[in-house]
């Protein structure tokens, strides 16, 4: 499986021949000349995980691609013109490698603001990634995206998750709103439980896992 980390929450999974796209948001770059995907994959609605501007160039690059989206978004999707399926926490997908859905809650960003739905998705059974939500998924993780910096999380918070999740590699996402994400880098790797890597992937770069 290479996994290629684009800036903040956008990540392609390339594993036998299939091409799975994560959130591909309007804090990234680098996505939008992609060819060949298999799927696209949104977590929720936020505008850094779902770019509707350059979202619609790239599926016209992909016309294969099917998306796959939180209940929260597949409305603004259709208003954007673009169709999606709609994916709830306990459902399998086959995009061509199997996916099952996970999650459910957006985390809290402060009480007064309304929250949303968001899914996480685990991708050939081996890479996982919970959009903006520490729900802890009931099942044994291998590769973990770790939200690293957001209005929503504090780094105890990050690093009691990875603890809970417990993966054999963990990948720091999530970066983007971070002036210096090197930081929490470090404490992601002296926090991390026994048995854990963290591997850090500088956007537009790959890892074989």
């Amino acid at each position: 499986m290479q996994i290629t980390k684009f800036a903040h929450s956008c990540v392609l999974v390339d594993s036998d021949g299939v091409r799975v796209l994560f959130d591909p948001g309007n804090f990234t770059t680098g996505f939008e000349d992609l060819t060949g995907l298999t799927a696209v994959l949104v977590t929720h609605q936020h505008p850094d995980h779902l770019d509707l501007d350059r979202l619609p160039a790239l599926l016209a690059r992909n016309p294969q691609a099917r998306v796959f989206t939180d209940p929260g978004s597949v409305q603004k999707l259709g208003e954007a013109g673009i169709a999606a399926q709609s994916v709830q926490p306990g459902d399998s997908l086959d995009v061509g490698t199997p996916v099952t859905v996970h999650g459910g809650r957006h985390a809290i960003i402060h009480p007064d603001i309304p929250g949303i739905p968001n899914v996480g998705y685990l991708v050939g059974g081996r890479f996982y990634h919970p959009g903006d939500s520490f729900e802890v998924p009931e099942i044994d993780i291998e590769i973990l995206a770790l939200p690293t910096g957001a209005p929503w999380l504090k780094l105890s918070e990050a690093i009691d998750f990875l603890r809970a999740v417990g993966p054999r590699t963990a990948i720091p996402i999530h970066e983007a709103v971070l002036a210096a994400p090197q930081m929490f880098y470090g404490h992601h790797e002296r926090l991390a439980p026994a048995g854990t890597t963290v591997q850090v992937i500088e956007p537009g770069g790959s890892v074989q896992l």
